[in-house]
């Protein structure tokens, strides 16, 4: 299968869409798209200038208007479309993804999966915008609260979820009748490309252009053009904190609406009473699947003295036995990182955490061939080392032991992120105590399976300085629309509350 041409991907492809179609940005920056497995461009995307940009703002704060006048329940019989549209390119765009991103192919599969799953959701969401009706104090008077659009959404994702990110967000987004500009990572432009065309084949047929639009930015002060612009009710950023934090503050400065979704750094404590049969497998795919790319990578292993020498041995055997290779091959357990810069990263945290002290039970090399391939590692700590507390966008996994709960509950706390978080244990006291107020602290916290791997009828996201924004399920689309109290007073009186009296 010609994946490219089952997409309508060329070998050079305009990355900038709004309601118009295409831009013609031909002479532009060129970037190119590399597979990481061999390190060999698959195809090349044209950038787009400040002057491309404006106009795909333009033009959606144009489509919004008309969008949000037709009723919600026909918005979700586009996002419906939609999804049938990716049932029947789930095989093409699964292994886009596995391409261009480098995560296996099942999980590539499973990332269009996810799209579709929240195409399914959104279409139920959109006969489901509901307000509250409340009593008011005053005789005569009726009080109920409804929903709005915001406008426009932003999205910015991230390159080791190039499809589904921006799923949760424009379906929903796009069902509370917003449209939706999409920035997509440099490092995955063909997967954006690829979803785009798709958008545009259903919404034209529905006689609704414009509604999904995006462009790909030339430089930086482009995309923090895009931040910065008032016209954009909400920005939706998947990153890094750093880049979270430049994000948060340039919105705030215009007093505008953000959500972030930003760096994990996630643990599994296994206490005594635990059932390895389940625990070992979540544990190697939660820090080995997508090799360790995802923000609910598992990245610190928490664990009872008493089962420490037992556990990290099946880890180890397991860890032997992860087929490391092209994502496309069906064999294959483990793909490359994104680029060279994640393999240094990777050579410097292990270099790093090894100074220190660090002891590696397994793996801590780069693999010198085509593409960029790091084995899967176990590094033994005897404390959260600086190293440790950051995030570390590889498959590393810190392994620590623990005496008591309350230690190990501690230990999993003490770092700046909070993204996703699981014990695994048959004792109902301690699974109690790690989802009470005294327990983790993260958005996520799971009994019984791994960190890893979230179903989209939850809210995702997480605390602290992984951002506090919540995507996906949930009442998440209230963040895509605007709030607003309404008071009817059908009496022949003026009664003002609090029992105010204001006698002219």
């Amino acid at each position: 299968m010609d994946v490219l041409k089952s997409l309508k991907l060329e070998q050079e492809n305009a990355s900038t869409c709004s309601a118009q179609g295409w831009l013609d940005t031909a002479g532009a920056r060129l970037i190119e798209s590399i597979n990481p497995a061999t390190a060999k461009t698959i195809a090349k995307v044209f950038t787009c200038s400040r002057d491309d940009h404006d106009s795909v703002v333009k033009q959606s704060v144009a489509a919004q208007k008309a969008w949000a006048n037709v009723p919600a329940p026909k918005r979700g019989e586009a996002i419906r479309r939609i999804g049938e549209e990716l049932r029947k390119h789930k095989d093409a765009l699964g292994s886009l993804v596995a391409m261009e991103m480098g995560k296996i192919k099942q999980e590539g599969d499973g990332e269009v999966q996810e799209m579709i799953d929240i195409a399914d959701f959104a279409v139920g969401q959109s006969r489901m915008l509901y307000g509250r009706t409340m009593h008011s104090e005053r005789p005569e008077h009726r009080m109920y609260e409804q929903w709005h659009p915001l406008g426009v959404v932003g999205i910015i994702s991230a390159f080791n979820f190039p499809v589904a990110v921006w799923s949760w967000n424009a379906f929903i987004a796009a069902v509370a009748g917003n449209t939706v500009i999409w920035k997509p990572s440099s490092k995955t432009p063909l997967c954006a490309i690829a979803i785009q065309h798709i958008c545009n084949h259903v919404m034209e047929e529905m006689g609704h252009p414009g509604i999904f639009s995006m462009f790909l930015p030339e430089d930086n002060n482009i995309a923090q053009r895009f931040v910065d612009d008032k016209r954009i009710g909400l920005i939706s950023f998947t990153g890094s904190s750093k880049v979270g934090h430049t994000v948060a503050r340039s919105v705030s400065k215009r007093l505008g609406r953000y959500l972030l979704e930003c760096s994990g750094n996630n643990a599994i404590i296994v206490d005594e009473t635990a059932d390895l049969k389940l625990a070992v497998p979540a544990i190697v795919f939660g820090a080995v699947g997508t090799a360790g790319q995802r923000c609910t990578s598992t990245r610190r292993l928490i664990v009872h003295e008493s089962i420490y020498k037992t556990l990290v041995a099946q880890l180890v055997n397991a860890y032997k036995q992860i087929r490391i290779g092209n994502p496309l091959d069906k064999d294959v357990l483990m793909g490359p990182l994104i680029d060279k810069h994640a393999v240094n990263d990777f050579r410097a945290a292990i270099g790093h955490v090894q100074a220190r002290g660090g002891n590696i039970l397994h793996g801590g090399r780069v693999i010198k061939e085509d593409g960029y391939f790091v084995e899967p590692t176990l590094v033994e700590v005897k404390r959260q080392y600086a190293i440790v507390r950051q995030e570390t966008f590889a498959p590393i996994l810190y392994v620590m032991r623990y005496r008591n709960m309350e230690g190990a509950i501690h230990l999993q706390n003490d770092v700046p992120q909070g993204l996703s978080s699981a014990i695994f244990t048959n004792s109902v006291k301690n699974a109690e105590l790690f989802l009470s107020h005294r327990g983790s602290d993260c958005g996520i916290a799971n009994v019984n399976i791994g960190t890893s791997g979230a179903e989209i009828g939850g809210a995702f996201g997480g605390e602290k300085e992984t951002g506090g924004g919540r995507e996906a399920g949930s009442d998440c689309w209230k963040a895509y629309m605007r709030r607003q109290t309404n008071t009817i007073n059908w009496s022949d009186e003026l009664p003002l509350a609090q029992g105010i009296e204001f006698d002219l």
